[in-house]
């Protein structure tokens, strides 16, 4: 059992998202978030754009 929430979570910083692009550099390096109102966030890791 993870001691933390960090522990549990796998990295994926690294890896591409399949169908999901950032829609400002066209990375498929995307991380999913949540968001303020508890809808879903994407961020991209090689550019910095965020978009929901």
């Amino acid at each position: 059992m993870p001691t933390s929430i960090l522990d549990a979570i796998e990295d994926l910083s690294d890896a591409d998202r399949p169908g999901i692009a950032c829609p400002s550099c066209g990375s498929g390096k995307v991380a999913q978030v949540l968001g303020d109102n508890g809808g879903v966030s994407y961020v991209c890791t090689a550019c910095g754009h965020s978009w929901s």
